[in-house]
């Protein structure tokens, strides 16, 4: 049976270069074929003119070299994965995240063409992160970053999703885990302007790292060619995630469904990540749930 397919966007530029090579290389770990996936639009009163015709061929052309060289690039960084192509008509978002519907994977770059210089997260990774239907990653920060996978793991449902894409990535790299578990801690009214992780409360780190330990206990069983580092730190999860991320290779954090209200569906700690985050950052989704 076939595998299904890791999906990337792509659009000549570096962001997008960095993504098909992301992919391609996940692709190769999965075993599953890549799916490489261009869009282009263009201006549909033209074709009322004469020049119309010719409008549309070069920029379907331009669309076509654009996945032969992505295409090139892949087999360039994993040699004999299955690729194939597609390009498009119309916005990005919405033609990934069409795609993403049947696909193990969809991975963006962080900023696309046309995007302006000062803003971090484009409005394609933005909206296929929040919405795509399968997991996602926005390949961002270091170039071929190395280091431990990176988990956030908080008390939400998402947990032991994160624990198994994070183990099953760390495996797949032959590395190591490190698991961010970030919480405040009951403060005196005393220590009311000291900051959260200046406050010493041995007692209630103990408690979160028994938590979390007792979460890792059946992941470190089925991985136990996996180390394990647990980290309770008094910071903001996104702070801990950001600072994680710059010795890490990958940041996984889950999702909190499929809905409208960006919020609702990523914790301000992932929107900081998309933002900030020094290496990709892999989001997990919950399973989709069976139309009735």
């Amino acid at each position: 049976m076939r595998n299904p397919s890791v999906v990337v966007g792509t659009d000549g530029t570096a962001c997008g270069t960095a993504a098909v090579e992301w992919a391609a290389g996940e692709a190769r770990r999965r075993r599953a074929p890549l799916r490489i996936v261009h869009a282009y639009e263009w201006d549909w009163h033209e074709v009322r003119y004469e020049i119309g015709n010719e409008y549309i061929d070069v920029a379907q052309a331009i669309a076509e070299a654009t996945v032969s060289t992505a295409r090139d690039r892949a087999r360039a960084v994993a040699p004999g994965i299955e690729i194939e192509t597609a390009t498009i008509i119309g916005h990005a978002a919405p033609g990934l995240i069409q795609f993403a519907r049947e696909a193990a994977l969809l991975v963006v770059g962080n900023r696309g063409r046309g995007g302006f210089a000062g803003l971090l997260l484009g409005s394609v990774s933005q909206r296929t992160a929040l919405h795509a239907a399968c997991p996602v990653v926005v390949v961002r920060g270091r170039a071929n970053p190395s280091g431990p996978v990176v988990a956030g793991l908080d008390e939400s449902p998402a947990a032991e999703r994160v624990l198994a894409a994070a183990f099953e990535c760390a495996a797949a790299r032959e590395t190591s885990l490190t698991v961010v578990r970030a919480y405040l801690p009951v403060i005196p009214l005393w220590l009311a302007n000291v900051r959260p992780a200046e406050v010493d409360t041995p007692a209630e780190d103990a408690t979160q790292r028994t938590a979390v330990d007792d979460l890792l206990g059946p992941w470190t069983e089925k991985f136990p060619q996996v180390p394990v580092r647990v980290v309770v730190t008094h910071d903001s999860a996104a702070a801990a995630l950001v600072s994680a991320s710059a010795e890490g290779q990958l940041v996984v954090v889950g999702s909190h469904g499929h809905g409208v209200v960006s919020g609702a569906l990523l914790g301000s700690a992932g929107q900081q990540l998309l933002h900030h985050a020094e290496c990709p950052v892999l989001i997990v989704r919950p399973p989709a749930t069976p139309a009735s």
